[in-house]
């Protein structure tokens, strides 16, 4: 009887932690905009410019991240055919429209921080 009542307590315990629990969320999982693009070739508005990464020598490479894809001259995004990256624009063609992408730069950091002021000699800090 004892060994009987022990198995239904249990039994409960279990169907009722079960039911309550919640569902937790991988914090590192995209948002469902990224998992699930609009489907059917809906337009989802200008490509997003995200990154440019201008080689410094002369001929360096030219890359740029557009919607989350590398790309290069002569790739091809959303239907257009980058032309032209520099290290403030990426230009796409169209068939006869052309689209250029401005890189919004963050502001010049001699503007918006100041750096710190270096130790005296004979001060500890």
């Amino acid at each position: 009887m004892v060994e009987a009542m022990k198995s239904l307590f249990l039994t409960g315990v279990l169907l009722a932690t079960g039911a309550g629990a919640q569902t937790v969320q991988d914090p590192t999982r995209p948002p469902a905009a990224f998992l699930h693009p609009a489907a059917g070739g809906q337009d989802r508005g200008a490509p997003a410019l995200q990154s440019i990464l201008v080689g410094r020598a002369a001929g360096g490479r030219r890359v740029a991240v557009i919607d989350g894809d590398t790309v290069r001259v002569g790739d091809v995004v959303r239907g257009a055919r980058v032309v032209a990256i520099t290290q403030g624009e990426v230009v796409l063609q169209r068939g006869a429209r052309r689209e250029v992408l401005t890189w919004k730069a963050a502001p010049d950091p001699g503007s918006a921080l100041v750096p710190a002021a270096a130790p005296q000699p004979g001060t500890s800090e």
